[in-house]
């Protein structure tokens, strides 16, 4: 292999080379795409699966829904994104087609951590071959099933970590704070909802509305995607700032 001129500058320019002292700059790379982006969060109890996500106000052309943060992967899973979301994009609809193999292969719904492994090794594979650069994505996975819910981080590197609560983003470290400070295990649906807004006061700088907040539920007596309208969220943030 030939070698690559010291520095910085030098080994930052092919994803398969590790500089003197350990790092792949092309994953380091990624991962401050991912700390660019908007705030995205997840939260799960015994009650389901909360995820939401901070949306950019959209100007008075563009079409209402047509940039997602938060994705429907199967009936009982979906995922909040942060970072580039065209890779998002990409790596959910490769999500969704593992499910439905799961589905046709073994005649049921794949299990949340199979799902997020499998999205973990694609990321993970895109940090060891020439010609491609990793994804600039990170994901909070959430599902629930007949063992419970379920939420799973994966970032750049192809890294996948369980959670009860968590945040990625710009923002991610205020919002953390908040999910710290106020979490329980014990929470209903209603006061998931209601943390999960508290958490994006947090970090959006405007004042919250429908329009700049998206988020899902994924109740654990129905276990199914379910995406808050508009006139939803208008009622719990009146109930957050009442």
């Amino acid at each position: 292999m030939a070698f690559i001129g010291g520095g910085k500058g030098g080994y930052d320019r092919a994803i398969t080379v590790f500089s003197p002292d350990g790092k792949l700059f092309q994953v380091q790379y990624a991962q401050e795409a991912v700390k660019r982006g908007y705030t995205a969060l997840g939260i799960k109890t015994d009650a389901g699966v909360v995820l939401a996500a901070e949306m950019k106000p959209s100007g008075k052309l563009v079409e209402n829904g047509s940039v997602e943060k938060i994705f429907q992967i199967d009936d009982h899973i979906g995922a909040s994104a942060s970072g580039l979301i065209a890779d998002a994009r990409v790596l959910m609809d490769r999500a969704r087609i593992e499910a439905q193999v799961n589905r046709i292969r073994y005649d049921e719904p794949i299990p949340v951590q199979t799902l997020a492994r499998s999205i973990g090794d694609i990321k993970q594979i895109y940090t060891q071959h020439a010609g491609v650069r990793p994804f600039g994505a990170r994901f909070l996975i959430g599902g629930v099933e007949e063992s419970g819910s379920y939420l799973f981080e994966t970032d750049p590197s192809g890294v996948v970590v369980a959670y009860k609560a968590h945040a990625i983003g710009g923002g991610a470290n205020d919002a953390i704070e908040v999910l710290e400070d106020k979490y329980d295990e014990k929470m209903e649906m209603d006061d998931i909802i209601l943390l999960a807004l508290n958490a994006l006061d947090k970090v959006i700088e405007a004042e919250l509305k429908p329009t700049n907040v998206e988020m899902a539920t994924i109740k654990a007596e129905t276990k199914k995607f379910q995406k808050l309208a508009n006139e939803d969220l208008l009622k719990h943030i009146k109930r957050l700032t009442s």
